[in-house]
């Protein structure tokens, strides 16, 4: 879980990715040598902070974002969400601007506003994270963003034995998406991709639960095609991989730009489910791990 906890520590809030896109390059550099298949690497301005890995013979993409949410440092120790962090009074939180290093309080004041508590002013426009705390017992794991670092760090699982696919790692996500369009546009002219799997961390409900295995989402605020989310059922089911259907009204990920992109773009969510999201003590059974990167794999190998 080394790998885990590393990423969770990142610094990368919507908007602000850079940094993880870079450990993410020199992770995939430093240690494809030793995977199946040594991907190519596609970045740069025409794809701004986002990195897509593609691997052989690809028919199938699975978009994985890298921020997290946060806050920004408005005017007069102000805070404005991004995203939509769970804001309680006495929560650490850390960033750095011109004049150094910033480890301070989250406070919510009278009026139920977000505001700091530190020793001197924070320059405007400074972005301000969680904390990582990392706990870890013999069943579960629990860090700040675990939304979305777990897939980003089950998509580096898979990537030691993917043979043909593609990883897209997007931005923007927690925050209203926006790089989702130009990636799409990417791949698919480039390799006629029409298949895509969002590897995100949903939430724990009174229909799912913690260590019953990897969720397959077939519906949230939005409706992906039914014959294709009824395809990965199938092949989940014969598996034999743990997982839980998953039925919501609220909610969204990438899956959104996808079906709204003017592309026949088939997708579907799967991913672990989480307590307490969107505050510095994400919880996400071990168990549930392996059976995400798992179904993954066994995913990309039948699509």
């Amino acid at each position: 879980m080394e790998l885990l906890q590393t990423l969770c520590s990142l610094f990368g809030p919507s908007g602000n990715e850079r940094a993880v896109r870079d450990f993410l390059i020199n992770y995939v550099k430093k240690n494809s040598s030793k995977w199946s298949t040594k991907p190519e690497l596609h970045y740069g301005i025409d794809l701004q902070d986002c990195l897509i890995l593609k691997f052989g013979n690809p028919t199938t993409a699975i978009f994985s974002h890298m921020d997290s949410h946060g806050f920004t440092v408005r005017y007069e120790n102000q805070l404005v969400p991004i995203g939509g962090p769970d804001t309680k009074s006495g929560t650490p939180l850390v960033g750095e601007d011109n004049l150094g290093t910033i480890e301070c309080e989250l406070i919510i004041d009278e009026n139920n506003h977000s505001r700091y508590k530190f020793g001197r002013p924070i320059q405007t426009g400074t972005n301000l994270v969680y904390k990582a705390y990392w706990r870890e017992s013999k069943t579960t794991v629990q860090c700040c963003y675990m939304d979305n670092r777990l897939g980003l760090y089950s998509m580096l699982k898979l990537a030691e034995t993917l043979d043909n696919g593609i990883i897209v790692f997007s931005c923007w996500e927690e925050h209203g998406g926006g790089s989702v369009p130009f990636l799409i546009k990417y791949i698919y002219e480039k390799w006629n991709i029409r298949q895509a799997l969002v590897a995100d961390i949903t939430w724990v409900t009174e229909g799912v639960r913690p260590g019953d295995g990897v969720v397959i989402s077939m519906r949230d605020r939005n409706i992906p095609r039914q014959v294709f989310v009824r395809k990965i059922i199938d092949i989940a089911e014969k598996s034999g991989i743990s997982y839980q259907i998953e039925v919501e009204s609220e909610g969204s990920s990438d899956g959104r730009e996808l079906q709204h992109s003017p592309y026949p773009i088939d997708w579907c969510f799967i991913g672990a489910p989480e307590e307490y999201v969107h505050s510095p003590n994400e919880k996400v059974h071990k168990s549930d791990i392996a059976d995400m990167t798992a179904l993954y794999s066994v995913l990309m190998k039948t699509l």
